[in-house]
């Protein structure tokens, strides 16, 4: 899969959407001919993201139009900061305006969110994950956004790994079942995937461990002492995952208990954009 090419489709699709045939409002009021600058003001603090697309969707819609950066992704910035100042067509700059601040108000409110969770597990060495809960279209950037905050990215798709969770588990008749029928998938197929595989109490991870040939254990909605407990049967024999309702308030207790990840759902879609704009510069 191509991520540059999926990335660029959502480029031109969103700026299809937002212009449609044509922005009347500039062209009714500024001359093609007129050339113009704007910068991108920061107005609130927090981890910077998306500096890279919004040169690519400036680059996709007029190539007159060049950038020059002050502030690069994954950098922590402060209200009055100027990221970028782009320079070219005054009407470009006005048709792409809103797409750059939509996707770079957001991927720094993910970027900004990651940053909040992986500071408060300083000191120990547990590693925060995102998951598939993204915006549809969008999960490749703000998965990217995951990783400018400090964080680390689950799989990506369907494609890409194999997570056994309680559905999968239910409908194939149980936690060894399910391993059973994936090996003999993977084997048939062809495919080396890591398998991940949820479990939902202590004899699910008992059986696990006794099965084998698992990459990580998820260890589901249990508390930070069930988890603990987890952990110790567990053995180093495998990567630990937890998950399941864990909080900016609980996440300590968790990466206490000796987890080696935990997966945040929140990263993604509980977050609050960063403010800022791009304004003119005369």
């Amino acid at each position: 899969m191509d991520n540059n090419l999926l990335i660029d489709e959502l480029i031109k699709l969103a700026l299809r959407e937002d212009i449609g045939d044509g922005d009347h409002t500039t062209l009714s009021c500024i001359p093609d001919t007129h050339k113009g600058k704007a910068q991108l003001i920061i107005k609130q603090d927090g981890i910077l993201c998306g500096v890279d697309l919004a040169i690519r969707v400036f680059e996709l819609f007029d190539p007159l139009l060049k950038t020059t950066v002050f502030i690069t992704d994954g950098t922590q910035v402060k209200k009055g900061d100027i990221a970028f100042i782009v320079e070219g067509p005054s009407v470009s700059i006005l048709q792409c305006e809103r797409l750059i601040l939509n996707f770079m108000q957001r991927l720094s409110g993910v970027a900004t969110q990651t940053k909040r969770y992986v500071d408060l597990l300083k000191g120990t060495d547990t590693k925060i994950l995102d998951t598939r809960k993204t915006t549809p279209g969008m999960r490749l950037l703000e998965k990217y956004a995951v990783k400018m905050g400090g964080g680390e990215n689950h799989r990506i798709g369907l494609y890409d790994m194999i997570l056994i969770k309680d559905n999968h588990i239910d409908f194939a008749g149980g936690v060894i079942a399910a391993l059973d029928k994936t090996n003999a998938y993977l084997k048939e197929k062809g495919k080396d995937l890591k398998i991940v595989i949820e479990a939902r109490t202590m004899d699910d991870i008992a059986k696990i461990i006794a099965y084998g040939g698992v990459f990580r254990i998820l260890i589901d909605n249990f508390s930070p002492e069930q988890t603990k407990e987890a952990i110790k049967l567990i053995g180093g024999s495998c990567k630990t995952e937890s998950s399941g309702g864990i909080t900016l308030e609980t996440i300590r207790a968790y990466a206490e208990a000796g987890v080696d990840y935990i997966s945040v759902g929140a990263l993604t879609h509980q977050i609050k954009s960063l403010d800022m704009s791009l304004k003119a510069v005369n």
